[in-house]
């Protein structure tokens, strides 16, 4: 996530609900990605440095938990941009600018000179991002999907140039020995079946056996893994996209939560000041006295109410408002309690980091060095698999 101001309500339903669920069913990686801001906020930088930590403070105080995933700051592990200059040597240029959102954000930031190399290079970024850890899923929107598969040609790119190390099959042959007579028969019988007839069961199966393998070493099975398909070893797997609900969280004036439309409520804005906000929401224009009948589906409020308010309390204001039996503040009403709940616990945990920012730092740097052990590891393989480990 970019540290580019503030976070708001779009921002915790849309994903940081969805990585609370994630942490207890995955290992998760959620880093700070500064450089990324930097993409599109190169010149207003002075932004970024308190967005972080106050983005930190908001993950925390929602339940991100740093005992069950690893929070980092990208710019702290540098393996992130060794990487992305070591793929921007074999990507070709047209990759990057087919990438969907290249021409959409150039649309609508057209207020900032987007026209640099960083931007065009940020989705190779990602890319480097995502298999410096070897990450077999990432949750994204469908908005990102174009990026998860670019990030899947770059890796198999890289691993067609790079795979096919000296000796390959030999060594493949080896490691299928290791497995033991009945293992191994059964991965060629099910390599054999993939190649020669597609069998995509099959390559499923051989893949769970070679998961689940205990006396070959890391390096045989992703060697494995690359002879099952006919190519080389892997070194950077593939991702696949993990799609997110998409976000039904609507801004104060219907359209989606965004900052640039100014139409958020922050997380640890005063309660009263969003309470105020709510009672100031447009309503729909057909209602202009208390005693006119409305039509709920022309309300910026009834949308809220979609994501607030039980079937029974949006029956009531159905009823209420098609028969002006209620007015719009009585509407409204259901939905400032509901988000003062929602926010209150929040704002209450945001409070006890604000006042250790000690401890804030501290768990940052503890995933950093955590996230750094394993991007050191990724990159000693690249720069082997890639001729540049000089001895």
């Amino acid at each position: 996530m970019r540290p580019t101001g503030a976070l708001h309500l779009g921002h915790y339903h849309g994903v940081l609900k969805n990585w609370v669920r994630l942490q207890h069913e995955y290992e998760c990686y959620f880093f700070v990605a500064d450089w990324h801001a930097l993409t599109t906020h190169y010149e207003d930088p002075q932004i970024i440095a308190p967005s972080v930590w106050e983005m930190v403070i908001d993950w925390l105080a929602v339940g991100v938990n740093p005992g069950s995933a690893t929070l980092f700051l990208q710019s702290k592990v540098m393996e992130h941009a060794e990487l992305h200059l070591l793929l921007s040597m074999m990507t070709p240029l047209g990759w990057l600018e087919r990438v969907p959102s290249y021409k959409d954000q150039q649309e609508k930031l057209r207020d900032r000179d987007l026209a640099t190399y960083g931007f065009l290079g940020y989705p190779l970024l990602q890319s480097a991002d995502i298999l410096i850890y070897k990450a077999g899923l990432v949750p994204v929107g469908e908005d990102q999907v174009a990026h998860v598969e670019l990030t899947r040609e770059v890796a198999r790119r890289f691993n067609h140039l790079y795979g096919r190390e000296p000796g390959f099959e030999e060594k493949a042959e080896a490691a299928i020995r290791k497995m033991g007579k009945k293992n191994a028969r059964l991965y060629k019988e099910l390599r054999r079946k993939y190649q020669e007839q597609g069998d995509e069961e099959a390559l499923a199966t051989a893949r769970a056996l070679l998961e689940n393998q205990q006396n070959i070493t890391l390096g045989d099975k992703e060697r494995l893994f690359g002879y099952l398909e006919g190519g080389g070893r892997i070194i950077l797997p593939e991702p696949e996209a993990l799609l997110t609900p998409a976000s039904k969280m609507p801004g104060l004036d219907g359209q989606k939560m965004s900052k640039s439309y100014g139409n958020t409520i922050a997380l640890r804005e005063d309660l009263d000041q969003i309470a105020e906000k709510i009672r100031k929401m447009p309503t729909d224009p057909a209602r202009v006295r208390r005693t006119d009948p409305g039509n709920p589906e022309n309300c910026p409020v009834w949308k809220l109410h979609q994501v607030y308010s039980d079937e029974e309390t949006r029956q009531w204001v159905r009823e209420g408002c098609t028969t002006a039996g209620i007015g719009c503040l009585d509407c409204k009403a259901p939905i400032v309690e509901a988000v003062r709940a929602e926010l209150a616990p929040i704002q209450e945990r945001a409070k006890e980091y604000e006042q250790d920012p000690g401890l804030v730092r501290n768990i940052v740097n503890e995933g950093t060095e955590k996230a750094r052990d394993v991007a050191r590891q990724t990159m000693i393989e690249v720069r082997q698999a890639m001729g540049l480990e000089y001895r």
